[in-house]
């Protein structure tokens, strides 16, 4: 199914991609906007690009659960063997404001794992795309992550850094996680790591893209991750070049124990 639904996919994103595009030429800072919840924002185009890509997906595989973030969740997902996990514009935030830092995400999920991982970002001139086993490619170059195996100095994406990650290098930010990540597999940033509860649609394409690129993806606490749970949402991301990820869990992981209430005997 992933084979025949590649080309299939990449279409569909890039012509989401062009809706967004247009609407965010137009409207700049005057695009239409509201919160769904307190510094979680949504505007029209999240909503027209989710219509958009969900008429189509569901084309190619008809059969797949549906999650999105612009969708009411539905537990049938569960019970399919595929899965889209779509978020229509993720960095609402830079779109809001004008800026690049945001990509139209989508997914294809095959028993917990993704299979298709495509990342549109049109302001950036940039298209990601993963196949399973196939590699990670953006704008149709071939990536591979970085090598590094010393987390001082290490790029982050970052605004500002807490005084016990003040050895770590700042790099440009995008608002969007999956850009963030996809720039591990592109290596322009050796980690990007999260201490909260995050969505499966915020990470799931750009998993498979660090992955086909080389890099270690996981949760805050170094366990895998998993898509399409009942509940999904995972604790925290790491996403880092391979030499890095012991040394980044060792780190990160203190901190999402107090979070989390939890101590040294409990899993999560």
């Amino acid at each position: 199914m992933a084979d025949r639904a590649l080309r299939p996919v990449v279409d569909a994103v890039a012509r989401a991609a062009d809706l967004a595009l247009e609407q965010w030429a137009v409207g700049r800072t005057q695009v239409r906007h509201w919160e769904k919840e307190p510094g979680q924002p949504v505007c029209d185009a999240d909503i027209a690009v989710n219509h958009m890509l969900r008429e189509e997906l569901m084309r190619i595989a008809p059969d797949a659960g549906w999650l999105s973030e612009e969708s009411v969740d539905s537990a049938a997902r569960q019970d399919a063997e595929r899965l889209w996990i779509v978020d229509p514009i993720d960095g609402t935030k830079d779109y809001i404001a004008g800026r690049s830092g945001w990509a139209v995400s989508v997914a294809l999920v095959e028993r917990g794992e993704p299979v298709i991982g495509v990342l549109a970002a049109p302001a950036r001139n940039e298209l990601w795309i993963a196949h399973a086993g196939e590699g990670a490619r953006r704008n149709g170059r071939l990536l591979r992550a970085g090598d590094r195996r010393v987390l001082a100095g290490a790029r982050v994406p970052a605004e500002a850094l807490p005084h016990e990650d003040a050895d770590l290098r700042m790099v440009p930010r995008p608002n969007s996680i999956a850009l963030r990540m996809a720039m591990v597999a592109a290596d322009e940033a050796d980690l990007v790591a999260t201490v909260r509860w995050g969505n499966e649609w915020d990470v799931a394409a750009a998993a498979l893209i660090a992955r086909e690129a080389g890099a270690t993806v996981s949760d805050a606490l170094g366990q895998p991750l998993l898509f399409n749970r009942p509940d999904p949402v995972a604790f925290g991301i790491l996403c880092c070049a391979p030499g890095l990820h012991e040394a980044a869990v060792e780190r990160l992981s203190g901190r999402a124990r107090r979070i989390l209430g939890m101590n040294d005997r409990d899993t999560l």
